[in-house]
């Protein structure tokens, strides 16, 4: 068996004109958690990555910790889902409520309450369809799940994470936006898979960079 293993990016600009860089955190958080995982002797053979800057910005970093270089490949199946353009749409007709994009407390509470009537068909004319969402993720599997590698590294973000996670368990829709909003910043999520076509779950949102001395610093979901 293989092992996929799937980072969210570290944590970016929340709140500022370009959310897609890591803020100097991030940069730190993404740095320790490559450190963490060569202690582990995690020593990947290939990486994947969605096209947003955040995303490669900490594999840059990962792979600094971890002392290795990979080219890696691109899919846009990793790509988080326009939340902005999403919540845009939902409220097209009427206005959503007040800091909705800069309060993180109103914004994730109505991002939840918006993917919900995403994958029920409910937004009219949204960025992209729930099913669209889905078909890309998969895709993305589907490129991760080498035949010809040992142990693959992959930078996403949290939806599809949560998608990844919702799929393998084969769960409701609805559970996708609350493994989503779980999530952490380099938070490292698992799975197992063969050449014959298993893929199994295998662990979730895992901090192996992270203990007690540091969790005030480097614990962010944002």
């Amino acid at each position: 068996m293989a092992e996929l293993i799937v980072i969210r990016h570290a944590q970016a600009s929340f709140g500022a004109a370009n959310y897609d860089e890591l803020s100097d955190l991030g940069h730190r958080q993404s740095r320790a958690l490559g450190a963490a995982l060569a202690a582990q002797g995690v020593r990947p053979d290939a990486a994947v990555i969605g096209s947003l800057t955040r995303q490669r910005e900490t594999l840059d970093g990962v792979l600094a910790g971890l002392g290795m270089d990979l080219d890696p490949e691109s899919h846009p199946g990793l790509n988080e889902f326009d939340f902005t353009a999403l919540l845009n749409a939902r409220f097209r007709d009427a206005p959503g409520p007040d800091n909705m994009h800069t309060d993180r407390k109103t914004h994730f509470r109505t991002l939840r309450e918006t993917v919900l009537a995403w994958q029920r068909d409910e937004i009219d004319n949204p960025p992209e369809t729930w099913r669209e969402f889905v078909a890309r993720v998969e895709d993305a599997r589907q490129l991760m799940t080498k035949a010809n590698a040992r142990q693959v590294i992959a930078v996403s973000s949290g939806g599809p994470i949560g998608q990844l996670v919702s799929a393998a368990l084969q769960t409701p829709p609805a559970q996708q936006i609350e493994l989503q909003l779980q999530t952490r910043n380099c938070g490292v999520t698992r799975f197992v898979y063969s050449a014959r076509g298993a893929f199994y779950f295998h662990g979730f949102n895992e901090t192996p960079h992270i203990n007690a001395a540091n969790a005030n610093e480097l614990l962010t979901y944002s």
